[in-house]
């Protein structure tokens, strides 16, 4: 466990997220190097002091060092913060196994659920590192736009790890009066809140794009939800923890925000584009694509209601049309609210 007064971080991912928690720690005094896999990216990121591609505008300082050699970025590091998109972590990981640091702590950044084993980002890791012990990982997560943090505009997140003492460490690691963070032991509430609300999201844009207004949205917002709720309890995680930062907070920001990518993707979807149009015009990956695919298998699996969540599926993946969707939701057996 590294001490916060001598810190040595490695960033690993230099999309808009890892550039922008580059930069926190860095703008604290900390020796950050950030890692980008393609060279020709790396390249430019050394040359232009800037992050062109995914943080225009914001300049990167001269004493940042970039790298596109993962070994010559993790040596000596005490700190791995993971920004690698969840879809990416297994594979990106399983080529740094053998020069790993072995005693680093682990912050993951990312927000997703491996599609094809349905795991957490911490269960992923603990399948390529097994000699990780839990006091070892914690994941920050929370109403967190990149656009916004690098600006220091005033954002709140949670630092969640078995250990209140590692929380407690990534807390003070990444605290400034513009980036106050919460701690929490419960990782696998905090996980899953930041996974599923991308879910909802896509769902919420998918409202935009059809024309339908607030009342629609809250009430999306509130199903959404209680559906996050009903599937992270099952898994495991506290129930409160979804109406905090990583649950609630994430949820309104990322539904309601301009600058969401999930969002974005529902919202096109509910003009008529297919997903495989909307995709092909990004430059950046919304997760909530494939965690969509993930959400509604774990709720199957776990025989958990998700009626959202799974009419954001069958819109995605089955063509199924956005208004009759709408429209099967609307119709179905009348509930007593949970």
């Amino acid at each position: 466990m590294p001490n916060n007064s001598n810190p040595s971080i490695a960033v690993l991912g230099a999309g808009s997220w890892g550039t922008t928690l580059a930069l926190v720690l860095h703008g604290k005094g900390f020796p950050v190097r950030l890692w980008e896999f393609r060279k020709e990216a790396a390249i430019r990121l050394q040359q232009d002091k800037e992050n062109r591609e995914f943080l225009p505008g914001i300049p990167l300082p001269v004493s940042m060092s970039i790298h596109h050699d993962a070994v010559e970025c993790l040596q000596g590091a005490n700190v791995v913060l993971l920004a690698i998109p969840s879809q990416f972590v297994r594979s990106a990981m399983e080529r740094m196994v053998d020069y790993f640091p072995t005693n680093a702590l682990i912050v993951n950044a990312a927000k997703g659920i491996e599609e094809d084993t349905l795991k957490r980002s911490s269960e992923v890791v603990a399948d390529l590192f097994p000699h990780v012990l839990p006091n070892q990982y914690a994941a920050l997560s929370g109403p967190s736009h990149a656009e916004e943090v690098s600006r220091g505009i005033p954002t709140s997140v949670v630092a969640a790890s078995p250990s209140l003492d590692t929380a407690r460490t990534v807390q003070e690691l990444f605290y400034t009066p513009s980036f106050r963070v919460y701690a929490s032991q419960d990782l696998i509430g905090v996980e899953l809140g930041a996974a599923l609300k991308n879910v909802i999201a896509i769902g919420t844009g998918i409202s935009d794009g059809l024309g339908f207004g607030d009342n629609t949205k809250g009430a999306l917002l509130t199903r959404g939800l209680a559906e996050m709720t009903r599937l992270g309890v099952k898994l495991g995680g506290q129930p409160r923890t979804f109406a905090g930062l990583s649950g609630m907070g994430d949820l309104i920001t990322t539904c309601m925000s301009s600058h969401s990518r999930n969002r974005y993707v529902g919202e096109q979807v509910g003009k008529g584009k297919t997903l495989e149009e909307v995709e092909a015009g990004m430059s950046m990956i919304a997760e909530g694509v494939c965690t969509t695919r993930s959400t509604y298998q774990l709720s199957r699996r776990e025989n958990v209601p998700m009626p959202i969540c799974e009419a954001a599926y069958t819109v995605l993946f089955e063509d199924k049309d956005p208004k009759q969707a709408v429209i099967d939701l609307m119709t179905r057996e009348l509930k007593v609210e949970d």
